[in-house]
């Protein structure tokens, strides 16, 4: 079982290129980063310029996955224009059960044409197929309605649902937790996969 992810860049979907971040991300990353409506059900405050580009040179600039507790976050370029419209990062948790998350945030601006489900897949197809994982999970915000909606596309199977489990960001949440199997992934994915390295 392969227990490394080294993609080469870009990693290239339907429509977009999935790549690191980079300084010259800055301002597409703020466009969203910064919105609070965006940011309610997700790890991290509303970023500034400075904060965003704090992570560009720290945790954003991990390229690779070679041990567990790392994450890989890549940016989502839409082919077509060279424009920035999002992230996607890819969890490494426990090399002993095969196991890793996969989450997505998009500029609300393009909203609603499947991007973020499609650099999603492509992220889950790295985690499956490349790095060998068995199991990934998603955990969402039960309000984050268009999340779960997403989750359900990919095809994973919700699990849970965690009743005011976590005191986040000053009120109790709910969690869902979905998840997939690499079995369940191959059994759906047989067909050469859309996506590519390179």
């Amino acid at each position: 079982m392969p227990t490394e992810l080294r993609p080469s860049y870009p990693v290239r979907t339907e429509r977009l290129l999935l790549r690191p971040l980079t300084l010259a991300d800055t301002d597409a990353l703020v466009a969203y980063r910064s919105i609070p409506d965006l940011c309610r059900f997700v790890p991290f405050h509303p970023q500034s310029r400075d904060e965003i580009q704090a992570r560009i040179k720290g945790v954003f600039a991990n390229h690779a996955l070679t041990a567990e507790g790392q994450n890989l976050t890549l940016g989502m370029e839409v082919a077509a224009t060279g424009e920035l419209i999002g992230d996607v990062i890819l969890f490494y948790h426990s090399r002993l059960h095969a196991g890793g998350e996969v989450g997505w945030i998009l500029n609300p601006a393009h909203g609603g044409h499947g991007y973020a489900t499609e650099a999603a897949r492509a992220m889950l197809r790295l985690g499956f197929e490349e790095l060998g994982l068995r199991r990934i999970i998603a955990r969402i915000d039960e309000r984050n309605v268009a999340s779960a909606r997403l989750a359900r596309r990919l095809g994973m199977r919700q699990e849970a649902r965690l009743v005011e489990n976590e005191f986040f960001k000053g009120e109790w949440t709910t969690e869902l937790d979905f998840a997939m199997l690499a079995t369940e992934w191959f059994a759906s994915h047989s067909a050469p996969s859309e996506v590519a390295t390179g």
